[in-house]
């Protein structure tokens, strides 16, 4: 089946030579193509250029689809989330704005704490019919690859529970998913006190259960003040690679520590969140193959301090920007909008927003080589624009659904 997209007024993110990431002021360069057209055949493309060569080839397709001067970029990969949940926390964010701190509000039994009991609480299908309509959601907000982690659980069985439901999602969805062990996210309460006999068992019991069911790509941990240390760290990612699940941490949200370096020395796919960057943590990441990842949507629902993206940016580092879509810190998965915070927030360039929510995230996702970009061979996911006049409308017009049709692995999804 071939199906050709034709009269795009701009066709986004193409590549002729497939990079597996943007760095630095590479990041402010994108490849396009004004008047253009998309060939797909089946789940991927085929063929892109600009009308004229399109007529000079004589293209032929099966089925044709006029975009109407609309804009075609790729589906945006969101490689940082937490949509397998029960229950929403609105009143944790009442507590926030009454001036509570997310450290007091998870001391006094919420945040992550919270979520766990409702997990419990909560059926296979239950949390799989919930976190259906949120797939939904965001695919017809754009997203075609998205990362998803466990760690509502926080004991063997709710941890396995909610693997098992990102991998019905993986077969039931067009969507790419990626699931992530994350056991190690916070301590629970009938834990208190003892810290690490709760990380023997992520290591003794958790990580071979998981392993045994193949339901995690990779495998994280909160290092973070107030929950595990680096020593934790260094001992789960140790436990989690012997069976083959590659590192990610949640690094550096509340202060400097230390989870960049821990995260650089087991050369994870990437670091995320990063509020707290100083150049020591700039220069650890410079020649690794880690990915810093910031969560432009917790920072703004949380208030908390901005990581200095322009810094590394201007060091040379490559940077990814994610939903950390999730019922208490980042309720909305809308990665058009995690674009504008990081125009607005953290003074980056529409071209630069484009590559952090594309080709750089699948990079953080281990799929730069199926998706992110429009280049021939990739998987077909992107999505058609409503008429805009370019690219930078996207990130400018922050509350407005742009998206005309969306297509994954070559097909229109009904959105």
């Amino acid at each position: 089946m071939r199906t050709l997209v034709k009269n795009i007024k701009q066709l986004v993110q193409t590549e002729n030579k497939p990079q597996r990431w943007v760095a630095g002021k590479e990041m402010s360069k994108l490849g396009m193509i004004n008047n253009a057209y998309l060939l797909i055949e089946d789940d991927f493309i085929k063929d892109f250029g600009g009308m004229e060569q399109m007529v000079e080839k004589n293209v032929i397709a099966d089925k044709e689809i006029d975009a109407l001067n609309g804009l075609v970029l790729p589906s945006f990969c969101d490689s940082h989330t937490h949509i397998v949940y029960s229950g929403s926390r609105e009143i944790e964010y009442i507590d926030k704005i009454k001036g509570l701190s997310y450290e007091e509000i998870a001391k006094r039994g919420g945040g992550i704490i919270n979520s766990a009991k409702r997990i419990h609480q909560a059926s296979e299908q239950e949390l799989y019919n919930s976190a259906f309509e949120r797939i939904k959601e965001i695919i017809a907000l754009g997203t075609g690859a998205v990362e998803i982690k466990s760690g509502y659980g926080l004991n063997t069985e709710d941890e396995l529970k909610m693997l098992r439901v990102i991998r019905r999602l993986k077969e039931s969805t067009p969507i790419l998913i990626k699931a992530n062990f994350l056991g190690a996210h916070a301590v629970p309460t009938e834990y208190k006190g003892r810290q690490t006999e709760y990380v023997n068992m992520v290591i003794n019991e958790m990580i071979p259960s998981v392993a045994a069911e193949d339901l995690a790509d990779f495998i994280d941990v909160f290092c973070d003040n107030g929950f595990f240390t680096v020593e934790d760290t260094d001992r789960i990612l140790n436990a989690g690679m012997k069976y083959g699940m590659r590192a990610k941490i949640h690094a550096n949200e509340l202060g400097f520590s230390g989870g960049v370096q821990v995260g650089v020395k087991y050369n994870a796919i990437s670091v995320d969140h990063l509020e707290y960057m100083g150049d020591e943590e700039i220069d650890c990441l410079l020649g690794s193959e880690t990915m810093p990842t910031v969560l432009p949507g917790a920072a703004f629902f949380l208030n908390l301090p901005l990581s200095p993206v322009r810094k590394m940016i201007d060091a040379g580092l490559p940077v990814a920007l994610a939903s950390d879509y999730n019922p208490g810190s980042s309720p909305s998965g809308n990665m058009k909008f995690v674009m504008s915070l990081g125009c607005i927030n953290y003074k980056m360039l529409p071209e630069e927003v484009i590559n952090a929510t594309t080709i750089n995230t699948a990079y953080a996702m281990g799929l730069e080589e199926e998706t992110g970009s429009i280049a021939v061979g990739k998987i077909a996911n992107f999505y058609i624009t409503k008429p805009v006049t370019g690219f930078e409308f996207l990130p400018y017009a922050y509350g407005s659904n742009l998206i005309n049709k969306v297509f994954l692995k070559g097909k229109e999804i009904s959105i």
